[in-house]
């Protein structure tokens, strides 16, 4: 029997091991002697963790919570560390697998490898190249200590073998995120605010923000979003955000009667928001992940994509904070004047099954 520990740590993270879950949990009801526990570090009554989401993702709740709730990264990572190391002691394991690149993640990865365990980190070879960022360092940290590194793509399978991992250890298997999409096709749930706000599908651009830094210049986000409002042109602008970014966002967009901030959207609904939009402005990685499989126009408020496929090949483009770019941008959206786009190599919806083969190779 091979028992496979899954680790999450945001809400994110449940999007990306779902697909590996349920490869799991069929492969078991198939007969394969393998099981699986599903652990989060943070808390069951996580506000970030909407009631629907594991139905959603078609997934059980989590097997375990580590109760780990802290702002302090250095606190939250000693803590993760401590409960992980006594949920290990207490539960065969023969694999563990992280994803991404949080501080609890790093956490998990430390931790297993002091119990001398295989450590799978899957979306690995993601780099900013910017070392001031807690989370390079944390991607360093993870992919350094790694048996096994699951990448997305070729650029991130060049620079995992860069950096010295053996090629043996280093396999792409395809961005995960695409399984999610791939599963929930049919699954998806329009939102009910487009009949409260009269919208129609590909008549409308999704606003989405989350970066703290981007939030916390209030002049250049103001800059940015008038300059996004006028070059809408009268195209409805609808942003789902959660109560902070709202909060400091909604007195920069009064002047605006095509700027609605909607509430935060369960999966299957933002899902059909997003994959039925005219174009999208976010910062999320993501989200522009999503807009390439989906074939959407994707803005990207930031310099730099851990995943390059969605700008050479995908819909993704890079303006950056810049609110001249983003005008621009927004306007080839409106005009229906983007670049072609295809799918990058892999992003074909079954890269769960390739990871469950290869666990099952290696066993």
């Amino acid at each position: 029997m091979q028992n496979i520990c899954i680790v999450a740590g945001a809400r994110p993270n449940f999007i990306k091991v779902a697909p590996l879950v349920r490869a799991v949990m069929k492969a078991k009801a198939d007969g394969k002697a393998v099981d699986y526990r599903l652990v989060y570090t943070g808390t069951q009554a996580d506000p970030t963790l909407e009631p629907s989401l594991f139905d959603d993702l078609g997934i059980p709740a989590p097997d375990v919570y580590l109760g780990v709730d802290c702002v302090n990264l250095n606190e939250l990572t000693g803590r993760v560390m401590s409960e992980f190391d006594t949920y290990l002691s207490a539960n065969p394991t023969d694999v563990v697998i992280v994803v991404d690149d949080l501080a609890s993640t790093m956490a998990v990865a430390i931790v297993t490898k002091k119990h001398g365990l295989t450590l799978a980190h899957l979306v690995a070879g993601t780099r900013s190249f910017d070392i001031k960022m807690p989370k390079e360092i944390n991607r360093l940290v993870i992919d350094g200590l790694s048996d096994l590194l699951f990448t997305a793509g070729m650029g991130s399978t060049s620079i995992a073998t860069r950096e010295g991992a053996e090629l043996t250890k280093v396999y792409m298997v395809g961005n995960i995120l695409m399984d999610t999409l791939r599963f929930n096709r049919t699954r998806l749930v329009r939102p009910a605010v487009f009949d409260g706000l009269q919208v129609k599908e590909q008549e409308y651009i999704v606003f989405t923000l989350n970066r703290k830094a981007l939030l916390a210049d209030k002049a250049n986000l103001e800059a940015m979003l008038t300059a996004m409002c006028r070059a809408a042109d009268g195209v409805q602008v609808l942003a789902p955000l959660r109560p902070a970014a709202a909060e400091t966002i909604r007195p920069m967009v009064e002047d605006y009667p095509n700027f609605h901030i909607i509430e935060p959207l369960g999966y299957l609904e933002f899902g059909y928001l997003t994959s039925n939009a005219k174009g999208i402005v976010t910062d999320s990685g993501n989200v522009a992940e999503e807009a390439t499989f989906n074939g959407v126009p994707c803005a990207t408020l930031n310099s730099y994509t851990e995943h390059i496929e969605t700008v050479k090949q995908g819909s993704n483009v890079l303006v950056g904070e810049n609110a001249d770019r983003l005008a621009e941008a927004v306007t080839d959206i409106v005009k229906g004047q983007w670049k072609h786009c295809s799918l990058p190599d892999r992003w074909d919806g079954r890269t769960a099954e390739r990871i469950l083969q290869i666990l099952f190779e290696l066993q």
